[in-house]
């Protein structure tokens, strides 16, 4: 990559990069190198097939980067451990991903000895500034390429280019904007551009197929997943598992309102079934596991977790300071969940954990205590109620 103008262009296969290869090598004359980063959203076919789509828009190169475990490892599981769902719906399925494959593509940039990054980011979101922020950290000396940014183009205007240099490319299939990853796939089209709109059934990749009801069992050990239905699994593997499980009730759909980096509202739509499902189970285990104080800070930290993954500050070194404490406080969330499947919901049963806090030799909520007399709760009571009763006493009307 020495002997014209190198430009690395982080590559999904979807509309927005796929107008970037045409367009980046008349424009910049350059040799353009597509990279893919894999998290969990591309089947081997799928993988393949990219390859063969990025050669056929014009790329020199192609690359695909296999980043899934390192994901897991480096992002999910600490969004499992914090329960983080942005805005109490999203699981960060899309802005976590972006993020991540940020990294992995400067990182590929500089050992190519790329002269240029590019990216096929719109101007009105997140993603623009969740790749920039991580090139110039990664890679200040690289020179940063948006064109559908800097062309300020709908979707419209890009399918049009891309069938006059001859690519067929059908409206149809152009006018959902839809990324699959590990963590769950983003839905976005004219109907999340207002607020009055729901995403219609077939704007969804997964289809109710089940109507039967089913209970499954989700264990965790330390704060992982780590078994469904008693068949142990690696993380990853169990994600993927429950996800083709669970998305065959279209569970985990919803649409997700937020602030967006840049100061605007934005909405769009998910499905997310497996990191839902994993995320109230693990949410479940942990009311039960953990202290009442654990439980607060835990809540704390791992939605400003979030909110610093979402935006971009995934660099920041206090992200391994709020990662540290988060993994800490996993040891005793061990045990198995109950979950019960229906068409479009989910109801959790209960729990089972040699780490339950609601242990019955202490005490039966509601009829019994084992630890202290009724003497013992009087005098705790009129203790407790002290600086109230001094305050009522001293300010009362």
């Amino acid at each position: 990559m020495t002997d014209n103008k190198n430009i690395v262009l982080a590559f999904s296969g979807g509309l927005d990069t796929s107008y970037c290869v045409p367009y980046l090598k008349q424009e910049h004359n350059a040799k353009i190198h597509t990279v893919l980063v894999n998290t969990g959203g591309f089947t081997e076919k799928e993988i393949v097939d990219k390859k063969a789509h990025a050669l056929a828009l014009g790329a020199d190169t192609h690359q695909t980067l296999d980043q899934i475990e390192n994901f897991y490892e480096q992002v999910v599981r600490y969004l499992i451990y914090g329960n983080v769902l942005k805005n109490n719906t999203y699981p960060l399925s899309v802005s976590s991903e972006r993020v991540f494959q940020a990294i992995a593509i400067a990182e590929y940039a500089l050992e190519a000895g790329a002269d240029a990054i590019a990216h096929g980011s719109t101007g009105a979101g997140n993603d623009q500034i969740r790749f920039d922020l991580i090139f110039n950290v990664i890679a200040p000396d690289l020179e940063i390429i948006s064109p559908i940014r800097d062309q300020q183009l709908t979707r419209e205007e890009e399918v049009s280019f891309l069938n006059d240099q001859g690519f067929k490319i059908k409206w149809e299939k152009a006018k959902y904007s839809i990324n699959k990853g590990l963590w769950g796939t983003s839905v976005g089209g004219a109907e999340t551009l207002s607020s009055d709109q729901p995403l219609p059934e077939e704007a969804f990749p997964s289809q109710a197929t089940e109507q039967d009801p089913q209970t499954i069992s989700l264990s965790f050990e330390n704060g992982e997943p780590s078994a469904l239905n008693g068949t142990e699994y690696e993380p990853v593997e169990l994600i993927q598992t429950l996800d083709e499980l669970a998305s065959s009730y279209a569970i985990g759909r919803d649409i997700h309102v937020g602030d967006t980096i840049i100061g605007i509202k934005g909405r769009v739509g998910f499905e997310a079934a497996a990191a839902i499902l994993i995320i109230k189970a693990h949410e479940q285990l942990e009311k039960h596991t953990l202290t009442k104080w654990q439980i607060h800070w835990k809540a704390q930290l791992g939605d400003w977790y979030g909110m610093m993954l979402h935006e971009a500050q995934y660099l920041d070194p206090v992200m391994r300071n709020i990662e540290s404490f988060l993994e800490d406080a996993q040891s005793t969330v061990n045990g198995t969940v109950n979950i019960q499947l229906y068409p479009y919901r989910y109801v959790i049963e209960g729990i089972e954990s040699d780490n339950d806090l609601m242990d019955a030799k202490f005490g039966d909520y509601g009829e019994m205590n084992k630890s202290w007399d009724g003497s013992d709760a009087k005098g705790f009571s009129k203790i407790l109620s002290n600086q109230i009763s001094i305050h009522q006493s001293i300010n009362h009307d």
